[in-house]
Order: C-alpha cells, then structure tokens, then sequence
C-alpha cells in the first residue's frame, strides 16, 4: 500500500490533516476520543452487565478486573491496524461508552461499525445517534471506506429506529450464533447527499 493510501485508510497517523484534531471529534452532544487505560474500569464494567451483553449479543466477559486490564492495555498501546476505536465523552468530560469501525477491507473499501453507550443515564437522549454520525462523518471524511455496514439485533427497535435517522438502511437479515440480526448499511454516496440534512 502506498504511504498516501495508508495515511487516507488510518487518519490518526496522519498530523498534518486539516482542519480536525487527529485526537478527538467533537459534536453538540459528545465527543470522541481514542481509547486511554484509564477506560478500562468503565469497560470492564460494561463488559461484565447482563444487559448490555444482552443488546450486544455476547456474554458477560469471565475475567478480574486485573485480568481484563492487562488485555486492555495490549490494545491501547498496540492497536489492530484494522480498526479504529473511540471513547464516547459527554462534553463535560464523562465516558459514557465506546463505538469503533472494524474489519476494515482494503479491497473492498468496507468497514463494519460497533457502538455502545454503557452508562444507561445517557440512554433515549441522542448521544449514541450523534456518536454514531460523528463516526461516519469522519470515515467519510477521511478514509477512502465506500461501504459502512452495522448489525443490530433484530429485537433492538430502539438502535435501529437511530440508526434509520442517519440513513441507514435495512440490507437483509443475518443469523450469528443463534442470534437473529439485521444488517444495515449506508455508502459513500448515500452519507454525502444525507448530511445536508441532518447537520
């Protein structure tokens, strides 16, 4: 891959991009943030609660705290080089939770997308949907992504009704481990002629 295409793919290596901090984006609502150690106690917790593993389709993770937190540092501090993790913080500065996009294909200029709000004060309120367009106006922005996918289980109305507001758009349903998904997806150019819209 060329140095130019590896800058455009990976942004956050790139410092002289213009017009945005390599480090955080920042919205009305939250802002993203990449990840930092001291994150795994709110992870940790997130990742042990029957609930949010419910809405996630996984199960409570079955670590210590230390255990987990040493498998937390490895990827702070050596990140896959096929995604892109964020921290979602209130404008005051409260973690809230963490989305990310994934599985990055270099041939088909595809990503799939991930997000949680674990602290569920913040629920209904419109921080997962402006997290979730915060991230796909930065991989739009910045990579050369064609293609955004998410799966959302097919019993979670509530994320795919925020989902919808961003314009993605139901593809077609998908059975992962006896779970019952539905996949959504939104391109390139479907995201530019939206955005008008929803700024």
């Amino acid at each position: 891959m060329s140095q130019k295409s590896w800058k455009k793919l990976f942004p956050f290596t790139w410092e002289t991009r213009p017009n945005i901090n390599p480090s955080t984006i920042t919205g009305s609502l939250v802002r993203l943030r990449p990840k930092l150690l001291s994150d795994s106690g709110d992870d940790y917790m997130w990742r042990t609660d029957k609930e949010l593993c419910d809405l996630d389709a996984t199960q409570p993770i079955n670590l210590t705290l230390k255990e987990f937190t040493k498998f937390h540092e490895t990827d702070v501090k050596q990140p896959s080089p096929w995604s892109v993790r964020f921290a979602i913080e209130t404008l005051n500065d409260v973690h809230i939770g963490n989305c990310m996009y994934y599985d990055i294909n270099l041939q088909k200029q595809t990503t799939e997308l991930g997000i949680m709000i674990g602290d569920k004060k913040y629920w209904g309120q419109g921080y997962g949907t402006e997290a979730v367009k915060l991230t796909l106006e930065h991989i739009y922005s910045f990579t050369e992504i064609n293609l955004v996918y998410l799966h959302t289980l097919k019993s979670n109305l509530r994320a795919q009704a925020s989902f919808k507001k961003l314009g993605l758009t139901e593809k077609k349903a998908v059975e992962r481990n006896r779970y019952n998904f539905i996949r959504m997806e939104i391109t390139r150019s479907e995201w530019l002629n939206l955005l008008q819209h929803i700024k």
